[in-house]
């Protein structure tokens, strides 16, 4: 009788890789925003503050910044479908202990440790294995665009699918939701075929892990301190930096001595690569401290609840996944660099409405049109920033970039819930809401600024260059 299963690489086989590979990204992406709605409910029911479940978000995504990287390698020593299953089911572990936490504590452990620990290793997977699998511009860019929307819907309908959880049943349900996503993930993981056969023999660079983990929390703590103490802050900062400074030391020196380190510093010898991490970086900040800033505005200074809080954001998720799904459409007709700099306008004016429209009015609808913009500004560029990167490198770097690309995007996640959370912990008033937008929409200049200087086009994907060395994917951009 014949094997009905698709063979690998066929547009039906493909159909069916994309959707728990967009799954994955749906649900890490709703993880980092849908306690934003339950930051009141968390709060009461285990006896703590709101500054601690911004802590327990900020180390959610601070592990995945930190563990991103040595993931991202992980895959290229045990494999990319190993690497994913181990990922997935750490995380959904995690869950079901949040879900069950008594106190903050067991919170941070399953929620913030389990479940950043599972992404960090299941994300990377993702990105490799799309790129290497859709190896056409058009069917990558596709590919690309529906795992984008997935993970921008996942972090716009964050708020409103935990508010509906939390409000039907409570904070707890929704952590149940994401351990049943996952068992719905791994059963159709398993039609995924790997690409390339893992190599037991690949060093690890254990001690480039440490340096790089430790600088990047470091970093982070810093700005969390910054409401607490500044002079904490300032100690924090200096010594991640100085972690980090010995992080790069440590690289160049394996590099000398003929050994593989946790990351090449070839990865930063391509322009487009590079300038296309800083919009990635800069997205994801926007998005998640939008996010967090609104949400926390709603419920603490409005008296808003998880329900009301999460059906207001509709309008982001709205925007997301009209521009995002588009993506296809959009690669065909226009430059990736158009697309990015028409983004991060889109987003930047959406803020803008965002402080002008809801200063003036108490109705909780002044919100939607800002959030609307802000929303199609990110789907429209959230797809070509991953692209350019990816396309950039050859297959046998596609671990590494996927590591540090991913890193570099949570690392936004991260910095953006903690910086708004800072301005916001500060004083919760409108005064303060009004001094955390200004801030993001400095920072989405920096990122405009990014797009302006990408090149105009971009290269296309490099032959591989060492081992594992196969036929390169065409990464026109």
């Amino acid at each position: 009788m014949a094997d009905p299963t698709p063979a690998p690489n066929t547009p039906a086989a493909l159909r069916r890789v994309i959707a728990p590979l967009a799954l994955a990204q749906f649900i890490c992406s709703f993880a980092g925003s849908n306690m934003n709605v339950m930051i009141n409910d968390i709060s009461e029911d285990l006896d703590t503050t709101v500054q601690g479940v911004q802590v327990a978000i900020t180390i959610f995504l601070l592990v995945m910044a930190a563990l991103m990287i040595p993931g991202g390698k992980l895959t290229d020593r045990y494999g990319r479908k190993r690497c994913l299953l181990t990922g997935l089911v750490v995380y959904g572990v995690g869950a079901l202990l949040s879900a069950a936490a008594p106190g903050l504590g067991v919170l941070i452990l399953g929620n913030s440790i389990l479940e950043g620990v599972g992404t960090a290793l299941l994300i990377p997977p993702v990105y490799i294995l799309t790129t290497l699998l859709f190896t056409e511009m058009t069917s990558r860019a596709r590919a690309f665009g529906t795992i984008m929307a997935l993970g921008g819907i996942g972090a716009a309908a964050g708020p409103l699918i935990g508010g509906l959880i939390t409000s039907a049943l409570s904070w707890r349900a929704a952590f149940v939701f994401q351990a049943l996503v996952i068992v719905v993930i791994i059963v159709l993981s398993r039609r995924i075929e790997d690409p390339l056969p893992p190599d037991p023999t690949r060093p690890f660079d254990t001690v480039g892990t440490v340096l790089s983990a430790v600088g990047l929390v470091l970093v982070v703590t810093g700005i969390l301190a910054a409401d607490d103490n500044g002079w904490l802050m300032l100690a924090l900062l200096a010594l991640g930096a100085l972690f980090l400074f010995a992080f790069f030391r440590w690289v160049r020196a394996r590099e000398r001595a003929g050994k593989e380190p946790l990351l090449s510093t070839s990865l930063f010898r391509i322009r487009s690569s590079n300038l296309g991490l800083v919009t990635q970086n800069t997205q994801w900040l926007l998005l998640m401290g939008v996010s967090f800033t609104v949400a926390s505005y709603l419920q603490v200074v409005r008296g808003y609840d998880a329900i009301q809080t999460g059906v207001i954001f509709t309008a982001a998720t709205l925007g997301i996944l009209v521009s995002s799904l588009a993506a296809e459409r959009l690669a065909k007709r226009h430059a990736q660099r158009t697309l990015i700099l028409t983004g991060f306008v889109t987003t930047i004016a959406g803020i803008v409405v965002l402080i002008v429209v809801v200063g003036g009015s108490p109705s909780p609808w002044a919100f939607a049109p800002g959030l609307l913009l802000i929303g199609l500004g990110l789907g429209v560029m959230l797809t070509p920033s991953v692209n350019i990167v990816q396309s950039s490198f050859a297959e046998d770097q596609q671990g590494e970039i996927s590591g540090l690309s991913r890193s570099v995007s949570n690392l936004g996640s991260s910095l953006g819930t903690a910086v708004a959370g800072t301005i916001l912990v500060a004083g919760l008033t409108s005064h303060a809401y009004a001094a955390a937008m200004i801030t993001l929409a400095a920072v989405g200049l920096i990122g405009l600024t990014a797009a302006v200087l990408l090149p105009h086009h971009p290269p296309h994907t490099p032959a591989p260059t060492g081992r594992q060395a196969s036929p390169s994917p065409t990464g026109d951009e």
